[in-house]
């Protein structure tokens, strides 16, 4: 069965047009991401610098210790849920060209795919934001070591 060549390209051209705005999506998530692996890395960094202390020096550090311990579950939580986003917007872009190629109704698989990824992103802005808010409470009890 041949379809009408210039149906194809019009159909085409649409999904192109309708998945330019998730894809603007995908370099936000990614630039996001960057920011909070890098953070993460600082944290990291840190807390091996503590783990590094000696007794008397890694008993004045406890306090942030723990503050990094818990801002790094944050930030872990935060990074999961910006990668469960990406995926979903890459699945919910992929969904709109295997509709057109297929010619299948997958509106609802895509709707549900975007949702989803908009719910995960929320939620993981949330999750930063509360790291953020335990990075400004942080109070240095302890000689501070330079980072490598």
């Amino acid at each position: 069965m041949m379809l009408d060549p210039a149906t194809d390209i019009h159909d085409v051209s649409i999904a192109i047009r309708d998945a330019v705005t998730p894809v603007f999506l995908l370099t936000g998530i990614g630039s996001i991401l960057g920011v909070l692996v890098n953070r993460l890395g600082r944290s990291i960094d840190r807390a091996r610098a503590i783990g590094a202390m000696n007794d008397e020096q890694f008993s004045r550090c406890a306090d942030e210790l723990d503050i990094i311990v818990r801002r790094t579950r944050w930030m872990r939580w935060s990074v999961g849920l910006f990668i469960f986003a990406g995926l979903c917007v890459a699945i919910s872009i992929a969904s709109v060209f295997i509709s057109v190629e297929l010619r299948a109704n997958l509106t609802h698989f895509v709707l549900i795919t975007f949702i989803a990824a908009m719910l995960s992103l929320t939620i993981g802005l949330l999750c930063f934001l509360r790291e953020i808010i335990l990075a400004s409470k942080e109070k240095i009890s302890c000689d501070r070591k330079p980072l490598p």
